[in-house]
């Protein structure tokens, strides 16, 4: 089992950066594949970004791609969310999720994530 916190969020003007971490516990951080999701106010949540156990590969929400970097630390066990060129439309709570099992064509699928942070907030003001 692990568990996710997340930090990072806040007020930014559009156009900025935002980096967002999730801190996760205990030593098997490794074994663990991360995804970034977010929830705007009165919409579904919706996939962002994703990174394999290796770090090897990164999948992004067309909506982001471009503008976000996903990364982790193994060694700090944690999972970044490099946000540039911020817009309006990025509002939202900010995810952090972890699967134990390898990531797969559904990486996108909030399912394929057994556990979840609390989530941040993020505000981008135009």
């Amino acid at each position: 089992q692990v568990q996710l916190v997340e930090s990072g969020g806040g007020l930014v003007q559009a156009g900025g950066s935002l980096r967002l971490s999730c801190a996760a516990s205990g030593r098997t951080f490794s074994m663990y594949a991360f995804g970034w999701f977010r929830q705007a106010p009165g919409k579904e949540r919706e996939f962002v970004a994703a990174i394999r156990r290796s770090g090897g590969s990164t999948y992004y929400a067309d909506s982001v791609k471009g503008r976000f970097t996903i990364s982790r630390d193994n060694a700090k066990n944690t999972v970044y969310l490099q946000m540039n060129s911020l817009k309006p439309e990025d509002t939202a709570v900010y995810y952090c999720a972890a699967s134990i099992r390898p990531l797969g064509i559904n990486y996108y699928w909030a399912g394929e994530y057994r556990y979840w942070g609390q989530g941040t907030q993020v505000t981008v003001s135009s």
